[in-house]
């Protein structure tokens, strides 16, 4: 039997506090925060995206039942939102000894949220 092949994205231009924008799927449209990011399996997690429903079990600290939660989505699907141009590509440029995002359309530098 062959195994499925799948794509290691080892260095991603999204980075945790970036504002992104669903490109496709059932959440079309939506523009969250991005809280966590997954290089290995290329998908990132983003708040109020893809939400779930997950069981709680009770235990001794929760009252336990059903929870929304945010479930992960393909980096594909998202793209990085600068703030005067919107849903844009991501370059990168040289700014004196460190290598910065830049914005494909504009030139203007993207950072994220501190």
């Amino acid at each position: 039997m062959g195994t499925a092949t799948t794509t290691a994205h080892k260095t991603v231009d999204i980075r945790r506090n970036d504002t992104v924008k669903v490109m496709s799927g059932k959440d079309k449209g939506k523009q969250g925060r991005v809280l966590r990011v997954f290089p290995d399996t290329g998908r990132v997690l983003v708040e109020h995206v893809a939400v779930v429903k997950k069981h709680l079990r009770p235990t001794q600290t929760s009252k336990g039942g059903i929870a929304d939660q945010e479930s992960s989505i393909s980096i594909s699907k998202v793209q990085l939102v600068c703030p005067t141009c919107g849903p844009v590509r991501i370059g990168h440029a040289m700014q004196g000894d460190r290598k910065v995002r830049v914005c494909k359309k504009c030139g203007g530098d993207i950072a994220g949220k501190k």
